[in-house]
């Protein structure tokens, strides 16, 4: 579901795929826009839905908040298709254009944080940011890592729930392969 001014949008059914926008009715303007754990890298991101996504929508101020890409599964196994890196041209081409792109990294992407402060191609590397509702309320955006005890305190067991998450992740795509065909 996507949030717009206090209502949600369904995610649509569209070319065999799930989607959150409706191409029929064409590009859809929103405030502000965000995205997170998208987990490129990984074989479980959804970088054709994402890229669909923002494909159809605009916003003045789009927040990629923490695990965009993740660098704990390039660092095992590297795996970038083109997709993944389509939907990184997007964005920077979407930064291009005047949307307002603030990365906060997260644990998975965390060696974004050695640039905080330095933009690259228009997108400003942050490790938070305020960000203020069409209805001045103002809102603390940063990504949740930075409140995990795991992550702070026992990073190894955060890396073994990685592992764990990572095998689920395949269990949940056999799962799906095999529904499809019931």
């Amino acid at each position: 579901m996507v949030s717009q001014c206090g209502s949600s949008v369904p995610e649509i059914r569209q070319s065999g795929a799930w989607s959150l926008v409706d191409e029929k009715a064409g590009i859809q303007d929103y405030r502000t826009i965000w995205i997170s754990d998208t987990h490129l890298g990984s074989h479980g991101a959804r970088a054709k839905a994402l890229l669909h996504f923002l494909k159809y929508t605009r916003s003045e101020t789009l927040y990629l908040v923490g695990d965009i890409v993740d660098g704990w599964q390039l660092k095992k196994r590297f795996y970038w298709p083109q997709e993944h890196n389509d939907v990184i041209q997007k964005l920077l081409r979407k930064a291009r254009h005047g949307t307002r792109v603030i990365y906060i990294p997260g644990n998975h992407d965390e060696a974004a944080r050695h640039y905080l402060g330095v933009k690259f191609g228009e997108v400003a590397i942050k490790e938070d940011d305020i960000h203020e509702t069409a209805d001045g309320k103002r809102l603390w955006v940063v990504h949740g890592d930075l409140f995990d005890g795991v992550i702070q305190h026992a990073r190894w067991l955060a890396y073994v729930g990685d592992r764990a998450y990572t095998l689920l992740l395949k269990l949940n795509g056999a799962v799906n392969r095999v529904r499809t065909l019931l």
